[in-house]
């Protein structure tokens, strides 16, 4: 287990207990060394004979958090590889329902330490490989654990109403049953970028700069003077276009989504490639993302750390992609394809695995990869992981 430093093992807890709850509820960046303090009712001098400072702190925490993950998944047993994937379904669910504080915390840390990410990704990867009785592959691990992890985040924290039996579903047997993909469709044509005004007004500007700075430094690092300062205007046109930074960050939140949406809509049905099924149209969709987030690095960044901000705008930025899904034409549907499955399930599984998928090639920048990993979710998608457990093993 990760343990914190030197002294008084109760004491040292008294500071981690303390910081979890204010770090699960407050971004990083706003929670101070005194706060900690106060909270766990000790004084400021006392905190440096245990820890070297906050981010020691915090990174004990994220600690924590992987050796209590590594824990709670060797516990996964089962006579039969199914039997095995759906327990370490119910684990994962399990987890985030009892322990929403760390993961919470968790959540902040893998975007600001993103080696834990890295880290927690291989305690998923020999878990999931244990389960099926072999070596599972990064797209596989990604169709799994990335649904897994966004579905249970969003049923322990009632953001969604999330049925486990379907996950499973999804899970084992996949989304877009029988169905193949054609590579050229997926990935061929062109891209058509989003527009650029060629007289780019006030309050444009300000944005622009707003999401270039809060995208690198974050919000609570961020003040309308740089904001102004980068655009090249004064304080006061910021206060004739916004009322409050809360409300300049609401438009940069709703402006990501927006461009993102847009990005992925105009570019999904090229003439060049023709008609789509809806398994490619999936997949040319996940394409088109991470696309996008290559030339915009500091959307994650900007939703992300919002969650803390404003909890209720990123809501409803996550509401408009499951809006976008819901808005397909029917045949492209997963109803479409599944008939009786629990639709509103599947799109926060696929959201899942678009926004995991989209966190690991936010770090690695080979288009090359990317590809790859499409292609393989892709195969995932449309036969789960049953059709790949041990064949020598009954499932």
């Amino acid at each position: 287990m990760t343990q914190p430093g030197r002294g008084n093992p109760e004491t040292a807890e008294r500071l981690v207990a303390a910081a979890v709850g204010l770090f699960s509820k407050k971004w990083y960046g706003t929670v101070s060394v005194a706060e900690v303090c106060r909270e766990a009712g000790l004084s400021n001098g006392i905190f440096y004979r245990y820890f070297d400072g906050k981010e020691a702190l915090f990174k004990v925490i994220l600690g924590r958090v992987l050796d209590q993950v590594r824990d709670a998944l060797e516990g996964v047993s089962g006579g039969t590889p199914r039997e095995r994937v759906r327990a370490l379904a119910q684990t994962l669910f399990r987890f985030a329902e009892e322990h929403g504080d760390l993961v919470s915390v968790f959540r902040e840390g893998q975007y600001r330490y993103f080696e834990y990410e890295r880290r927690l990704l291989g305690i998923y990867t020999r878990a999931l490989g244990a389960a099926l009785g072999r070596e599972a592959g990064l797209g596989e691990i990604l169709f799994a654990t990335g649904g897994l992890r966004f579905c249970s985040i969003r049923a322990a924290t009632g953001t969604s109403r999330i049925d486990f039996d379907a996950v499973c579903d999804l899970l084992l047997d996949g989304v877009y049953q029988g169905l193949t993909f054609d590579p050229a469709k997926v990935f061929g044509g062109t891209a058509q970028p989003l527009p650029v005004p060629l007289d780019e007004g006030v309050r444009e500007r300000l944005l622009r700069s707003g999401r270039r700075l809060f995208g690198e430094k974050g919000y609570f690092e961020t003040n309308i003077h740089e904001v102004t300062g980068g655009a090249q205007l004064s304080v006061g046109a910021f206060y004739t276009y916004f009322e409050s930074k809360e409300a300049f960050y609401a438009e940069l939140i709703a402006q990501a989504g927006h461009d993102a949406r847009v990005f992925i809509a105009t570019n999904l049905a090229d003439p060049a490639t023709g008609p789509l099924n809806a398994l490619e149209f999936e997949l040319r969709g996940l394409w088109l993302w991470l696309v996008y987030l290559s030339r915009d690095r500091h959307c994650y960044n900007i939703v992300r750390e919002a969650e803390f901000v404003l909890p209720a705008v990123v809501r409803s930025y996550y509401e408009a992609f499951v809006a976008g899904y819901r808005a397909r034409p029917r045949a492209l549907r997963v109803n479409a394809v599944r008939p009786g499955l629990d639709e509103g399930t599947a799109i926060e599984y696929l959201m899942g695995i678009a926004h995991y998928s989209g966190l690991e090639s936010a770090f690695d920048e080979s288009p090359l990869n990317a590809r790859s990993l499409v292609e393989a979710i892709g195969g995932h998608l449309a036969r789960g992981l049953s059709e790949s457990i041990n064949p020598q093993e009954p499932s």
